[in-house]
């Protein structure tokens, strides 16, 4: 068996009381308090999450524009230095590589990224579609990522660095940001529902930085949080996980995140299926259900119309906020219209359902 990976963080989990879990080859903590808990801070205060694990791909060059559009399922010519774009990869046939940030940091220069569990993945697929005068360069190894969710977020932050964060809006960053110290690319981005925002620094520096977020938001109720509060809290916002809601089986827009595909730019990897399945409909889509009758949902749970299988869950859980069990489900485009009946296998018997509007959170 071989030896679970580790963030440039891990000793810090001991620390704080950490619960750590094999998550894709990485020992990563679940939880530190409870995930209730973390979920609840994130929600109305703010949440320290290191998600270091996050692979980051450097993409340089004379043709790195040209290369990424080709690559990506979003128009990537509608960034400029200092925007952040949500895009998808896709293979030939409209199934999803992977979902991913894109940031332009200059003219010819664009940071990747992507998930922890596809750097491999990614980073080949990348390599092997070079046709252009471009260089692919993994840095994961060298970057730490840290995430600060919340409404308290940029309160906390700003106590800990001169840069007015709030310049950097929703989907924007800034370089070279000082943070107690540490030199840090800021990103108003985040995987919560919540505002906040995902730090990048060198990982020499990511316990100092850790440290000190932790410190600064001590008396503002600031609490650091594992992998279990994050899936609870993206779900509830009803952003896809990779293996889950996206997949080499699933495409972009069964997925709901057809807003990043845009199928009239210049051709892209993906695109023909993608603009067949816009054009002539989806057979199957991601929708929100809830649970009527007893039980909780969980990922492949077979979901029914009587004894006719119409798809299977692909994230569900009891939500810490709402107090109800719910679910993501993909499902036959049949059985999809807000307020259908459906059952749901769970444990060898059928539970009701039904369809519901998302996301199920949302911030004011």
């Amino acid at each position: 068996m071989s030896e679970l990976k580790r963030t440039p963080l891990f000793e810090m989990y001991g620390e704080h009381g950490g619960k750590t879990i094999d998550f894709g080859g990485w020992e990563l903590p679940v939880q530190f308090s409870s995930i209730k808990e973390e979920h609840e801070a994130v929600r109305t205060k703010a949440g320290l999450f290191d998600v270091s694990h996050m692979g980051e791909v450097m993409v340089t060059g004379p043709d790195s524009l040209t290369y990424l559009n080709r690559i990506m399922t979003n128009d990537v010519s509608k960034l400029s230095p200092g925007k952040a774009q949500y895009t998808a990869m896709c293979y030939d046939n409209g199934g999803t590589v992977d979902d991913l940030l894109v940031y332009q940091l200059g003219d010819q220069k664009y940071l990747l990224v992507v998930n922890a569990s596809n750097i491999e993945k990614d980073v080949e697929w990348l390599v092997s579609h070079v046709e252009e005068d471009v260089r692919i360069e993994n840095v994961s190894d060298q970057t730490a990522q840290l995430a600060v969710q919340g409404p308290l977020a940029e309160a906390i932050l700003q106590t800990i660095t001169d840069k007015d964060l709030s310049e950097i809006r929703f989907f924007k960053f800034e370089e070279n940001v000082v943070m107690d110290g540490v030199t840090s690319l800021v990103s108003r981005t985040g995987y919560t529902g919540e505002d906040g925002f995902e730090i990048y620094c060198n990982q020499k520096d990511a316990a100092t930085l850790w440290r000190s977020i932790i410190e600064a938001g001590k008396d503002k109720g600031l609490v650091p949080c594992g992998l279990g509060a994050r899936d609870t809290l993206r779900f509830e916002a009803c952003l896809p996980l990779y293996g889950q809601e996206l997949s080499k089986d699933i495409s972009p827009l069964e997925a709901g995140i057809g807003f990043a595909v845009k199928t009239q730019k210049e051709n892209f990897i993906g695109q023909k299926p993608l603009a067949k399945q816009k054009e002539d409909g989806l057979d199957r889509k991601i929708v929100g259900i809830e649970v009527t009758g007893r039980g909780i949902p969980r990922h492949g749970y077979a979901v029914y119309d009587g004894e006719k299988k119409i798809g299977e869950v692909t994230t569900g859980t009891q939500s810490p906020t709402l107090g109800k069990a719910i679910g993501l489900a993909l499902l036959d485009t049949h059985y999809t219209a807000e307020g259908t009946e459906v059952n749901i296998e769970i444990r060898n018997r059928m539970v009701e359902a039904k369809v519901v509007s998302t996301p199920f959170y949302k911030r004011k």
